[in-house]
């Protein structure tokens, strides 16, 4: 069977709250999230949700790619494939939209070596997310 991407729909968020939670990351608030929860990519095996990440979209040709989460209890050998089909769709949106560049942040060293693989440039000095809440 082969892998399904699909846009974020509403119920998907509840899945992806036990996913983070599973992965001891603090759930990301639905008003935190583009669209409100919608706004990204799913992938899918015969309706087994896999992974999924978040396109926030920006007032240039720059998007952010980011909160891609996977599944915990699916360990087939093709969850990496997923994760470079979840990479490609949102490259492919994303061209077809006319954006230039995506940006993300990740801390995994998989996803990191997948980023590279697919031909993303990884600065490899840390950095770190600063955030305020205002």
């Amino acid at each position: 069977m082969k892998f399904n991407a699909r846009k974020l729909i509403d119920k998907d968020y509840n899945c992806l709250v036990s996913w983070w939670k599973w992965w001891r990351w603090t759930p990301v608030p639905k008003n935190f999230l583009p669209d409100n929860g919608t706004g990204g990519i799913m992938i899918e095996k015969e309706n087994t949700p896999v992974v999924a990440g978040f396109i926030y979209h920006t007032n240039s040709d720059v998007v952010i790619v980011e909160w891609i989460i996977s599944n915990p209890d699916y360990k087939n050998k093709d969850r990496k494939q997923a994760v470079e089909l979840l990479l490609n769709t949102i490259e492919a949106v994303c061209k077809d939209q006319g954006k230039k560049c995506m940006f993300s942040i990740g801390r995994s060293k998989h996803l990191i070596n997948t980023h590279k693989k697919l031909g993303w440039v990884v600065d490899e000095k840390p950095s770190y997310e600063i955030v305020k809440t205002i």
